[in-house]
């Protein structure tokens, strides 16, 4: 037996949930049905802070019930193929479900297994990731009981979501350690492999003036590819292939290598890299007419953020609309993204940019400058906003 619907979204996160309450918002909303296993719905942004000490892990989690709009569909079960000439996605418990417009939301793959040595170690003898719910409150623990050493900061070679997630952790952590009275004996060294602290140069030249005052050590292009936990070193490849780099290491702070899911990579919805292949103005699949992609799984150029997609999904829905009409697809994407960079307890630096790096400020002072209402924004506005306005349908 074959299910069908209007609309199938593939993904009940940020990108796939948004684009629901975008198109119940609308007049005459399509038939909606949401795929996905997942039973906990995450506000990930909040992590940095979990693993600072600020918030309880706990205030980041709804139960996945709680966010699914009423009105549509939850399907509790997962893609095993697409197949886009027919209009179908086969699922994992081999059910059969046709669609007329396909969206694709289906975020971004953690894929620790390609750091050496990483699986088994996660969470224990100094190593941890905000990057994951069940061990970002072993990064305050670290933090809290440092007393001393290396503290090692990662950042790897490909795309991730929340890009200046890596180096704010880092900046808690130096906060701390001056606070607990053990900087002078620590080293904080942030590793990357990109080739400078971030990609925008107005943003760039704020984070490099506090990366110096604050004596924070940088590597960049260098890309972690293992770790040894009994000799706590951790091994980083050069990007442009000159010697390998071995740190030693009392703290790890790993943000692991991000892929599109496999079985997008292994779909015929995938660019060469992976990704779900959409133009990047209209969000539209560059070969199937009716499929749509938002957020990290698809291929547009921009930073990965949950501030991206409040700007994807009007879009989408207003073309997924025109779609439906036989009207000419007019909503264009600009490339929006911001990243609220905590630099501090109480300081952030709120970067927004789109396509091409071009700045978009929203507020009418410098936001390269750190500021405390910046930061009370990311703590404790944006948290609201995104539960009781991005989810809802309300940007």
């Amino acid at each position: 037996m074959t299910e069908k619907y209007e609309v199938l979204i593939i993904g009940g996160g940020t990108g796939g949930v948004t684009a629901a309450a975008q198109l119940y918002a609308r007049e005459n909303p399509p038939d909606i049905a949401i795929l996905d296993p997942a039973l906990e719905h995450y506000y990930q942004p909040l992590w940095t802070l979990v693993g600072g000490g600020v918030f309880p892990r706990e205030d980041s989690r709804r139960e996945m019930a709680e966010v699914i709009p009423d009105q549509a569909t939850w399907i509790k079960d997962a893609v095993a193929s697409f197949d886009p000439e027919n209009n179908t996605v086969v699922t994992k418990e081999g059910r059969r479900i046709e669609y007329e417009i396909l969206i694709v939301a289906a975020g971004i793959q953690l894929d620790w297994h390609k750091i050496d040595g990483l699986p088994d170690a996660l969470g224990k003898d100094g190593i941890t990731s905000n990057y994951s719910y069940d061990v970002v409150p072993y990064t305050w623990k670290l933090l809290d009981g440092f007393d001393g050493g290396n503290a090692v900061f990662t950042f790897p070679a490909t795309p991730i979501k929340c890009a200046g997630a890596p180096q704010k952790i880092m900046y808690l952590a130096e906060e701390t350690f001056r606070r607990r009275g053990v900087r002078s004996r620590s080293e904080v060294i942030y590793a990357a492999a990109t080739p400078g602290i971030f990609g925008v140069p107005k943003y760039k030249r704020a984070l490099e003036k506090i990366v110096k005052e604050r004596n924070i050590k940088t590597e960049f292009l260098r890309d972690l590819v293992a770790v040894r936990p009994a000799s706590k070193e951790a091994v980083f490849r050069d990007v442009q292939g000159g010697e390998e780099l071995v740190l030693e290491y009392d703290m790890l702070h790993v943000t692991p290598p991000q892929s599109a899911p496999d079985f997008i990579k292994q779909s015929p919805l995938s660019n060469d890299a992976g990704w779900v292949d959409v133009d990047k103005y209209s969000l539209q699949h560059t070969r199937y007419s009716n499929v749509f992609s938002l957020g990290d799984c698809s291929s547009l150029p921009c930073s990965k953020t949950g501030a991206a997609i409040r700007k994807q999904a009007p879009v989408l829905a207003d073309n997924i609309i025109a779609y439906r009409r036989g009207l000419p697809l007019t909503g264009m994407y600009d490339g929006y993204a911001s990243c609220p960079l905590v630099t501090g307890y109480g300081k952030v630096i709120l970067a927004e940019f789109g396509y091409d790096g071009v700045i978009m400020e929203t507020f009418p002072f410098d936001q390269s400058q750190e500021r405390y209402s910046m930061y009370a924004l990311k703590a404790y506005g944006l948290p609201q906003m995104y539960w009781h306005g991005m989810l809802q349908g309300r940007m």
